[in-house]
């Protein structure tokens, strides 16, 4: 039995094992498994690789995508980059890690903007989920600038948000949690009175499918994208790169 999973804790919010037990269903893929780790600290990995010696690969979810690097032995060039981890193969030679995070957003993200270069962009939050976002808007040339609570590592704060700022910034990713089920009624303080049709809103949050973030824009008349397509993306790629023959030299397709 081949087995994969998932790490982070919480992990009640998680799409994954359900994700993977429907495509082994669907594709027929046999002697397979995909299991929710939820350790409350990543020291924990240890015990998990001990106690499951099938784990193939596994992928890893808030807060460890940083904190597990120190366990792999080897980084792919975008999680090296991005300093953000969100999949890991297990090999004889020990952990690589991956980000396909990048990937599935920055597929998404072109869903989303449909051939149009939206100018400038803000990303809410500068947290690890902001990494690989950030990463994909410079590979996109998408220039950027971020906002956070407090304004050390930001260029803004919620507090001094203004409309020319926003109608400044076409483009709005929050990656920040709120909103997530079940605090449902959450949602970045922003002056959105300034969005206006011409503007795209893309959260990286996929439960509930529409935010009151994404709400609040699509009754400005913005375009906007939730996170289940991005997560659709980084999952059929971490498939992918657990069952490469060459691991060592995997790179993904572009987004």
């Amino acid at each position: 039995m081949r087995q994969y999973g998932l790490i982070g804790f919480p992990l009640g919010h998680s799409f994954s094992q359900r994700y993977f037990a429907e495509k082994f269903q669907k594709e027929g893929i046999e002697n397979c498994s995909y299991m929710n780790f939820p350790i409350e600290k990543i020291e924990k990995i240890e015990e998990v690789l001990h106690e499951h010696s099938d784990l193939q690969g596994f992928n890893v979810t808030i807060p460890y995508k940083q904190a597990i690097i120190p366990y792999l032995s080897k980084l792919s060039r975008e999680a090296e980059t991005i300093g953000a981890v969100n999949c890991v193969r297990r090999t004889p030679e020990g952990l690589i890690g991956y980000n396909t995070d990048a990937y599935g957003f920055h597929r998404s993200l072109n869903t989303l903007l449909n051939g149009v270069h939206p100018g400038r962009a803000l990303v809410l939050g500068t947290g690890g989920a902001s990494r690989a976002i950030k990463f994909v808007l410079s590979e996109m040339n998408i220039p950027f600038d971020t906002v956070s609570r407090r304004l050390q590592g930001a260029d803004y704060t919620y507090k001094i948000l203004t409309d020319e700022i926003i109608q400044a910034h076409r483009l709005i990713i929050n990656c920040t949690p709120l909103g997530t089920f079940p605090k449902t009624d959450e949602y970045p303080d922003l002056p959105y009175e300034a969005i206006g049709p011409s503007h795209f809103l893309f959260d990286l949050v996929y439960n509930p499918p529409l935010t009151e973030f994404l709400r609040r824009g699509e009754q400005r008349g913005a375009s906007i994208q939730n996170g289940y397509e991005m997560l659709v993306g980084q999952a059929e790629l971490s498939w992918e790169i657990w069952n490469d023959p060459n691991p060592d030299t995997f790179q993904p397709c572009a987004g």
